[in-house]
């Protein structure tokens, strides 16, 4: 089992401030609000492997560098309730089915702080006809969605998403999460991620430039603060979704374009034309504030250069030390709110909000 000693959170969060009060020391910056996690039960994704070993099967981590020397789980209290509760009656099913079981390398749970459950079962061999009615008889009686994956197969049990329901400052917005692609994983923490980034925006003006913006997670939210929002995403899936959840929570003023933010900041340098923008007049947005959440390599430089343009710029990031960079190269604006959300308690990582005005 991989422990968790909740006697240990603060600690542990008081060196993440640390942490970052040092990083930041010649950077001027006010005050840090730190958002705290629940001290167990707060991954609503988890990915197990399964070790096979003298007929039995076990849940199983490794150490980063190691694939050979797995860590057996029999309780994993870092996950959800919902599966921390479904692990050991699921893998007891399975376990005592070898059609279920074999060459089964691979489970994924996938669930919400409002909603259902979803189950991806990820085999080495090619999923029958035979092992297609012993899994849906699994799924019925856990009362789970199930997903089996193989080589070029993907077999659904009835769906291949879950609906979260997350609250934003006294408001509910519901969203679809697809199987097999981001979220985030701390549901709780991602509730107050979003209300700061709503609070803090609360009655601006002009409209909203969004880029990698997933599947809607802060752009639904933020909508209801802008009058207009262009929001850009590079992966499909994400992109589908993203317009699943708009229709869903009524978002009439937001558009979604599948765009890379290279390719956006090329159409609004008026550099290059893009047929995916053709429905649209860039003219009709009175763009003031941007809003990013980039992957761990930060923005790049050509990225920068559009961002530094904006009089207000929201930025989430899962890399401080890139953030650090980023905003180096951002002299002509302050940051004037800083906030750190223990999105992966006892672990080293660390995400960052700022809001930086010129």
């Amino acid at each position: 089992m991989i422990e968790v000693y909740p006697e240990q959170y603060e600690l542990l969060l008081e060196e993440k401030k640390k942490a970052i009060q040092i990083l930041f020391k010649n950077v001027k910056h006010p005050e840090l609000a730190v958002y705290r996690s629940t001290t167990s039960h707060f991954r609503e994704r988890v990915e197990f492997k399964i070790w096979h070993e003298a007929g039995k099967i076990s849940f199983a981590m490794f150490n980063k560098g190691d694939k050979k020397t797995p860590i057996k789980l029999t309780s994993f209290p870092r996950a959800s309730e919902k599966i921390a509760n479904l692990m050991p009656n699921l893998l007891k099913k399975i376990e005592a089915s070898e059609m279920l079981s074999k060459r089964l390398f691979q489970i994924d749970f996938l669930t919400t702080l409002r909603g259902g459950t979803l189950v991806t079962l990820i085999y080495h061999k090619k999923l029958t006809e035979e092992w297609e009615e012993e899994a849906r008889e699994l799924k019925n009686t856990f009362d789970i969605d199930l997903i089996g994956r193989s080589r070029k197969q993907k077999i659904i049990f009835d769906k291949d998403y879950v609906i979260e329901t997350l609250s934003v400052a006294g408001k509910h917005f519901k969203y679809q999460q697809i199987e097999n692609s981001f979220t985030q994983p701390n549901a709780g923490v991602c509730e107050k991620m979003l209300t700061w980034a709503y609070e803090n925006t609360q009655n601006s003006e002009g409209d909203l430039l969004e880029l990698y913006c997933g599947n809607g997670n802060f752009t639904i939210p933020l909508s209801q603060n802008f009058n207009q929002v262009l929001a850009t995403e590079i992966a499909k899936s994400s992109v589908k979704s993203a317009l699943y959840n708009l229709e869903s929570n009524n978002c009439e003023n937001v558009n979604i374009v599948r765009l890379s933010s290279e390719e956006i900041t090329q159409a609004l340098n008026r550099d290059r034309e893009f047929r995916r923008l053709a429905h649209l007049n860039l003219d009709d947005f009175k763009f003031k504030t941007i809003f990013v959440d980039p992957p761990r390599c930060g923005l790049d430089d050509k990225t920068l250069e559009l961002v530094s343009t904006f009089d207000r710029i929201i930025y989430v990031s899962c890399n401080p030390e890139t953030l650090r960079k980023n905003i180096e190269k951002l002299p002509d604006h302050k940051i004037d709110k800083f906030a750190l959300f223990d999105q992966f308690p006892y672990t080293d990582h660390i995400e960052c909000g700022v809001i930086l005005s010129r």
